[in-house]
């Protein structure tokens, strides 16, 4: 499948493989969740699917991109795949589903109110969702692909204003994730110092999508040959899922209805 920009990291790209690991590994840990009818608004790829998709009576899942959804329901037909642009979910009934799965898509919708409130709406009683999303406080720069980022406790405290129960959790990285997180940390550094207005945080998202990411795969090459073995070598077990930390690279957010 096409990769459309660096916010959709490939399994292909050599220099993507330390963020496609990251992102691998909260679909392991979501494994005990998966139960009933899941609903998995924000697919991408289908980076999960095959993981979690047969522990499931049936599996929904939407995505806005046609041509990846098109892709999706040849490869995998026994998962009911819809193009959708949500919030809300369009027909998509009340009180249906055992288990929601949405992972970091809630920082690119504008509306995230709206989107835990159509989760609730979709859950029966007694079910839950995932949540997953960057840690704002392990972010290295703005993404202007991301509506908003957030914290611990910004998100449990919207996640608690609808749902009768909240649990924050964090996808976290051994020392390899973060030797790597770091080298990251300082290349991103070398090329914002000639920002020295700050504009990437004043001018509009539209603006910086296109430098963001010419500049994000500069990074990510750089890094690559900077320290291939590093990047290469860092797997899905060298992330983990653990109780809430301030320094945890994504937050993993469990709700019930």
């Amino acid at each position: 499948m096409a990769t459309y920009t660096t916010e959709i990291a490939s399994d292909k790209i050599v220099s993507d493989n330390p963020i496609h690991q990251r992102l691998l590994q909260a679909y392991h840990e979501a494994i005990p969740y998966i139960k009933g009818k899941v609903l998995e608004p924000g697919c991408g790829e289908g980076r999960g699917i095959a993981l979690l998709s047969p522990a499931a009576d049936e599996y929904v899942a939407l995505d806005k991109i046609e041509d990846v959804i098109k892709e999706l329901k040849h490869k995998f037909p026994s998962v009911d795949f819809r193009q959708a642009v949500f919030p809300p979910f369009h027909q998509l009934e009340d009180d249906y589903f055992d288990t929601v799965i949405s992972f970091q898509v809630i920082e690119h919708i504008k509306d995230d109110r709206l989107f835990l409130e159509e989760i609730h709406r979709v859950l029966k009683p007694g079910g839950q969702a995932i949540i997953t999303t960057p840690n704002i406080k392990m972010s290295l720069s703005r993404n202007p692909w991301h509506e908003r980022e957030y914290t611990n406790k910004e998100l449990k405290d919207l996640a608690g204003s609808i749902f009768s129960k909240v649990e924050m959790k964090g996808i976290a990285g051994n020392e390899k994730v973060m030797e790597y997180h770091e080298q990251n940390r300082a290349s991103v550094a070398r090329i914002t110092r000639f920002d020295i207005f700050n504009l990437q945080y004043h001018l509009p998202n539209a603006l910086l999508r296109i430098p963001y990411d010419i500049l994000n795969r500069l990074n990510r090459n750089n890094l690559q040959k900077q320290d291939e073995g590093l990047v290469t070598e860092i797997d899905r077990t060298d992330y983990y899922l653990r109780d809430q930390e301030e320094d945890n690279l994504d937050l993993f957010c469990i709700v019930t209805k």
